[in-house]
């Protein structure tokens, strides 16, 4: 994998798949190497991607400090990519917590965006984290699966005491479109793809302020995709659609399935965003 030396001297990977304009994507988790997102359903024949690790995860190195984990200061690290790459604007995709990353992006480095897109983002940057409400809809549209049982037990256990990773597995159907044999791998392959310290950091305290970044992303001026899925407990359509309202320039697109919604129909997605990204 290529490598570069970040603004502190950490040294971080990145892949590059498919040929054409870049498109630089970040990596939820929060703390999971990039793998997961593979190449999004197979936008590589139509775009190129640069796909970040996150410092501390995949083939990245962990860094001195600690506290670079954070998720505001994550972005710095988009930055020094962009430069590395030699590149004066970028389009930026961010899945999940790695919307968290790009929201700062966003908001610090306005005059080096051209398009944003925000997959099943994680909202808590914004305050607009599901509720207790929702996610009782959300187990109750789920709750005649055949695995709902074992499910909704162990994401108790996980919300109770944090849980280990066989729980993790047991309640990853419900964050899922579909629990199927690609479902499963792509959920196990989560042991081996997840760093507890960059985790931890990413939700470190201060990572989040909420009103600033509301206020910030007001001001944003370029042209925003926010992509939901409609069995998606994290990031919800209405939330989504309540993200929208504070960007001036966002669009919300939903399609079904869930957090992973490349694995669900990549087609409809890859759709979407080449539309969008042009």
């Amino acid at each position: 994998m290529p490598r570069f030396t970040s603004y502190d001297g950490t040294t971080l990977a990145y892949r590059v798949l498919g040929h054409g304009r870049p498109l630089l994507c970040l990596a939820g988790g929060a703390g999971r190497a990039s793998a997961y997102l593979g190449d999004l359903g197979g936008l590589s024949r139509h775009r190129r991607l640069v796909v970040l690790d996150n410092r501390g995860t995949g083939d990245s190195d962990a860094p001195a400090d600690p506290a670079t984990y954070r998720r505001d200061r994550l972005s710095h690290d988009v930055d020094a990519l962009r430069r590395h790459l030699g590149l004066d604007r970028i389009d930026l995709l961010g899945h999940s917590a790695g919307a968290g990353i790009a929201f700062t992006y966003a908001t610090d480095h306005p005059d080096r965006l051209d398009h944003l897109v925000l997959l099943t983002p994680a909202l808590r940057a914004v305050d607009l984290t599901p509720t207790s409400q929702d996610w009782a809809r959300h187990l109750e549209s789920r709750s005649r699966e055949p695995w709902f049982a074992d499910a909704a037990a162990a994401l108790e256990r996980l919300n109770a005491t944090g849980g280990d990773h066989d729980d993790r597995l047991a309640a990853a159907p419900l964050f899922y479109g579909r629990w199927d044999d690609t479902a499963r791998a792509h959920a196990d392959a989560e042991k081996t793809q997840r760093s507890p310290e960059a985790l931890a950091g990413y939700w470190a305290e201060g990572a989040f302020t909420p009103g600033v970044t509301r206020r910030a992303l007001r001001e944003v001026d370029i042209p925003v995709l926010v992509h939901a899925a409609d069995a998606d407990p994290i990031s919800p359509p209405h939330r989504c659609a309540d993200l929208v309202e504070l960007m001036p320039t966002a669009t919300l697109t939903v399609q079904r399935g869930g957090h992973f919604p490349w694995l669900d129909d990549p087609d409809h997605l890859v759709a979407t965003l080449v539309g969008f990204l042009g």
